[in-house]
């Protein structure tokens, strides 16, 4: 998944949420109308608060986890949320995009987001790999 994501990013005009959803349409964990619900997450929320591949990451889990879903509840999904979040500050100390890309513009954000973008994936695949 992460793969296809990192494509998506680098090189099909993806955002960094929209091209976490749009790996996970791919491997058949969203429905495509995600996609839209994504671009809204980008750039930090349009704040550069939060990462957008993290924000798709618990967009993806909450559906997985959430309420009236038969794997979830309240309780389970924000336990889910929590889980991604600290797995993502293990290994970057932050969620916040303005500061995991301080300073950088064009492709050096780019390539800088990539890995945040992997990451997300990857934590969004550990997650999703023991339902409850």
């Amino acid at each position: 998944m992460k793969e296809k994501a990192i494509e998506y990013y680098m090189n099909g005009g993806c955002s960094c949420s929209e091209s976490v959803i749009k790996a996970a349409i791919d491997e058949g964990l969203c429905d495509k109308s995600l996609l839209a619900v994504s671009t809204a997450f980008s750039g930090g929320m349009s704040s550069g608060c939060v990462c957008g591949a993290v924000a798709a990451a618990q967009i993806i889990s909450g559906l997985h986890f959430g309420r009236e879903n038969q794997y979830g509840n309240e309780n389970t999904a924000r336990e889910k949320a929590a889980f991604i979040v600290e797995e993502f500050k293990k290994n970057h100390k932050v969620t916040c995009c303005r500061v995991l890309s301080k300073g950088l513009e064009g492709l050096a954000r780019k390539q800088n987001c990539s890995k945040y973008v992997a990451d997300a994936c990857d934590i969004l695949q550990k997650l999703l790999e023991v339902k409850v």
